[in-house]
């Protein structure tokens, strides 16, 4: 996990490379675009800043016919400005910031890969993890006592009105960290609750090439259509032949877990945090998975399986094993006071969110089938752990949305 630098004494520091990068980046547009297009291909090595040079140079170099209207000036340094925000996570930019009323917003550092990190990694069952969360606020490092809000997932905890200066809080969103930071659902901080900043710099760099190919544009929403498509444009090119009518059914019921208010389409950050955990199911092997998971979520885990777990093998089906799945996502019911299910039932619920009913009735006929065939497979801790670490790293974000949907 990457580094989070909020501290005060690194504020100075923050602000003079912020300048310093603004100075570079001034400098690089004053450049002929021919010195600059040659200097570009002689020294490039693949990293997210040329990626974004490269979507600059394209929107400036596109030809018009009769010269860049005002309107298409504007769409293009939007565009330009969302790739920007795309290559750390979807945070804002330290200059977009007001200076007056706000603290200077906290550097993110994407994570490197260890050496030996697909090595298995050993955790206990038996022996239990002592988590408290930090005594001072991340942000001011001052102690209040009760006015400070937990983070569900890390040690961290925060202040309201830090959050609100920073910017990492509106009001619509106060309410609910007031109302479940200190209960059971709990809160994910703005750190934990963005799930490509989980993302190594090779594996944004990827995600993001993987957008541009099939024309996704940052910090926009995609409806089922443009989802269903881009689906099929990136199985396509992976595997070099169209999706399954199996695999575009289960692509659309991701799509409505993603749009639980049923609006018609995702939102962006759902989209973000969607694709960058695929990525990681796709690239990571479970035991570099495992080394994501925080001290809050292997309690989580334990607490999730002992129950299940009462003989003296310390075994459970496989069947209860893939129920616990869909335990994680609980807090997304927190929201639905006409359902009359209990939050213990989110996989039910989940099952049943997809707007078409046939595909719904197909998936449940197919899980009656194969019920008993998974029952019969005793599954252990390390087992279950290892089949769970992605949809309890998916459950971290704070949306409603369900961003990996698990598959029964």
């Amino acid at each position: 996990m990457g580094v989070l630098m909020s501290r005060r004494q690194t504020v100075e520091q923050v602000q003079k490379v912020s300048l310093a990068v603004s100075a570079f980046k001034d400098g690089l547009r004053e450049r002929p675009s021919t010195k600059r297009r040659a200097e570009a291909w002689g020294g490039r090595r693949g990293t997210l800043e040329h990626v974004v040079q490269e979507v600059q140079e394209e929107e400036e170099e596109r030809p018009e016919a009769a010269g860049p209207s005002q309107t298409r000036q504007e769409e293009s340094h939007a565009n330009r400005a969302a790739w920007e925000r795309l290559r750390d996570g979807r945070g804002l930019e330290p200059e977009e910031f007001d200076r007056a009323n706000r603290f200077t917003p906290p550097a993110f550092v994407r994570p490197t890969r260890e050496l030996h990190d697909d090595e298995p990694l050993e955790l206990s069952l038996e022996q239990r993890e002592q988590v408290s969360s930090d005594e001072m606020c991340e942000i001011c490092e001052v102690w209040t006592a009760e006015s400070l809000f937990p983070c569900r997932v890390c040690t961290r905890v925060y202040h309201d009105g830090c959050l609100r200066r920073m910017g990492f809080l509106q009001n619509s969103s106060a309410v609910e960290v007031t109302e479940t930071a200190h209960t059971e659902t709990g809160w994910s901080c703005y750190y934990c609750d963005n799930l490509n900043l989980l993302l190594t710099e090779e594996e944004m760099y990827s995600l993001m090439e993987t957008f541009q190919q099939c024309k996704i544009i940052p910090e926009t929403c995609l409806t089922q259509d443009n989802f269903l498509h881009y689906k099929h444009l990136v199985h396509k090119r992976h595997f070099e032949r169209p999706m399954s009518e199996e695999q575009e059914e289960r692509a659309a019921l991701q799509f409505s877990a993603l749009d639980p208010d049923k609006k018609g389409h995702v939102e962006w950050p759902d989209f973000l945090s969607h694709e960058s955990i695929v990525l990681l199911q796709k690239l990571r092997p479970q035991n570099s998975l495992l080394r994501l998971l925080t001290a809050k979520e292997r309690e989580r885990a334990r607490a999730a399986f002992l129950p299940l777990s009462q003989d003296s093998q310390g075994l459970i089906s496989e069947g209860e094993c893939r129920k616990a799945q869909h335990t994680w996502f609980r807090k997304h019911q927190k929201e639905a006071p006409s359902c009359n299910v209990s939050i213990s039932h989110v996989g039910p619920m989940s099952e049943s969110s997809p707007a078409s009913s046939g595909s719904s009735r197909s998936q449940e006929k197919t899980l009656l089938g194969t019920e008993q065939e998974e029952s019969s497979r005793p599954v252990d801790w390390p087992t279950f752990l290892k089949e769970n670490v992605i949809y309890i790293l998916a459950a971290r974000p704070n949306s409603a949305a369900i961003h990996l949907k698990p598959l029964a």
